[in-house]
């Protein structure tokens, strides 16, 4: 009887000592979700990089802690693109895991990408970028709709590009009202 105290004295001081250990991994982590929803990018931001770099150092952790990785990164993805640093976030993009959505935050930015380019044919392969990494985003999320949209938005968009390649930057939203019977602008009423 008295081993069978001890071997739960020490299976209880384990997992103490495992629960110690996941609050100190996810703390960080806890702080940039608080730094985000406070609404202070840079340092939320900050955080992830802190955060991530720790899980990069063991990558047992990265397995163990796949959720909270693929969280890390999948805000740092948001808040580089929310920051327009759009480099940056299709750079991350490329070697995130499939948890943290780097294929629609990667579309995102590439679209963003293609709506300021003067260049059509840079544009048009811009454009093009995004909507491979939305249809890749669906594969991953088929029931996400904002993805769905997206890929949809890119895709009609790409295709009218594609007949109309000399449309200005500022007008290729244009491309996608339908024309009004008389030929003139549709217009806005509310």
């Amino acid at each position: 009887m008295k081993s069978l105290g001890v071997a739960f004295a020490v299976v209880a001081l384990l997992a103490g000592l495992a629960m110690l250990t996941y609050a100190q991994w996810t703390r960080d982590l806890d702080r940039a979700d608080a730094a985000i929803e406070a609404g202070r990018l840079q340092e939320a931001l900050a955080r992830y990089e802190s955060v991530a770099a720790r899980f990069d150092r063991v990558p047992a952790a990265r397995q163990l802690f796949a959720a909270e990785y693929d969280r890390a990164l999948g805000n740092r993805l948001w808040a580089l693109y929310r920051l327009k640093r759009y480099d940056e976030t299709i750079e991350l993009a490329e070697r995130a895991p499939i948890g943290a959505r780097p294929h629609f935050w990667s579309g995102c930015a590439l679209f963003d990408k293609a709506l300021v380019e003067d260049k059509p044919d840079a544009r048009l392969g811009w454009l093009t970028r995004a909507e491979d990494e939305f249809r890749k985003a669906i594969e991953t999320t088929p029931d996400d709709w904002d993805t769905k949209y997206n890929y949809e938005l890119t895709s009609r968009l790409a295709a009218e590009l594609r007949k109309q390649p000399k449309t200005p930057p500022r007008q290729l939203m244009q491309l996608l009202r339908p024309p009004s019977p008389a030929g003139k602008p549709a217009r806005s009423v509310g």
